[in-house]
């Protein structure tokens, strides 16, 4: 009984045999020959042992002790922290990507309004006569129209994005 009790009660508390040998000033042999009941600690060492595993002497004299579910809880608890923090590293990288998309965002749509101002629509000077000229000034005007009118909506969006996420940070 006590062999097996000296086994259990250290498992439950997480210990392995070297760190319990470690607490009693002992090496981990001994520990070993009186988990596998080949020796017996002496009534000094039994006090200390008690008071290294929290357990009064009594229980480690007594009836066969139940292992507990520490280690299954403590595992448990270890990877749920492992798990935490993955998540907050993909939360963080996912907040990066898109501030840096906001960002780049905005760059586009103010090097294409520069461009379109430093041209001046010059499809408007074209000579809409042939064809294929005539649709290209369309797909031009139509870009530029549409562009004029939706981008500083969405420059807008960007920005209050990029401020909001740096809030968050």
């Amino acid at each position: 009984m006590l062999n097996e009790n000296i086994k259990t009660i250290r498992k439950s508390k997480g210990l392995s045999q070297q760190e319990l040998a470690v607490k009693l000033n002992i090496v981990r042999q001994t520990v070993s020959k009186w988990e596998q009941g080949r020796s017996v600690p002496d009534s000094d060492m039994l006090i200390s042992l008690s008071e290294a595993l929290e357990t009064p002497v009594s229980t480690l004299l007594g009836e066969t002790v139940i292992e507990t579910e520490v280690d299954t809880l403590k595992a448990i608890s270890e990877k749920l922290e492992v798990v935490n923090l993955q998540l907050a590293q993909r939360k963080t990288a996912k907040r990066k990507m898109i501030y840096g998309s906001l960002i780049s965002l905005c760059a586009i749509i103010v090097i294409v309004f520069a461009i379109l101002v430093e041209f001046e629509s010059p499809y408007l000077g074209w000579n809409y006569s042939d064809p294929e000229t005539a649709v290209l000034g369309v797909a031009f005007h139509a870009f530029e129209w549409m562009f004029v009118r939706v981008a500083p909506i969405i420059l807008i969006g960007a920005i209050i994005g990029i401020f909001s996420i740096r809030k968050k940070e």
